[in-house]
């Protein structure tokens, strides 16, 4: 058997933090959902069963959650500094697609969400 494509993904994670360029929005803060998928070769975790072949999601929850809680003002800075935290931390990323939403954007619209998406490759 021959692995084509693989990859880990969390979604939907929830965080309340300070990024933004108003000040309101660095006094007050706001709401975000994280989406992340990491491409990587699963081969070696589909024989072993063994945590530590693969990337392990709780580690990457820890590294999300840490760039999140350091201010920005853009959402693009923040999706760099999550890719380049993921490729630090697990050399065997090949690709990591990262998607911020910002719930509540401060421009009087009524809308789910202002989101920024970008595709990281190593």
């Amino acid at each position: 058997m021959r692995v084509e494509s693989s990859y880990i993904e969390l979604k939907g994670l929830r965080f309340h933090a300070r990024h933004g360029v108003l000040p309101q929005e660095k006094i007050v803060g706001g709401d975000y959902v994280v989406n992340l998928r990491v491409h990587y070769n699963i081969s070696r975790a589909l024989e072993t069963d063994n945590v530590n072949d693969t990337l392990n999601y709780a580690d990457i929850y820890q590294i999300i959650n840490k760039v999140m809680q350091k201010p920005s003002c853009l959402l693009e800075h923040v999706v760099g500094r999550i890719g380049e935290s993921i490729f630090k931390a697990f050399p065997e990323a090949e690709v990591a697609e990262v998607e911020i939403t910002k719930c509540n954007p401060p421009m009087r619209a009524d809308c789910e969400g202002a989101t920024v998406h970008c595709s990281l490759h190593r």
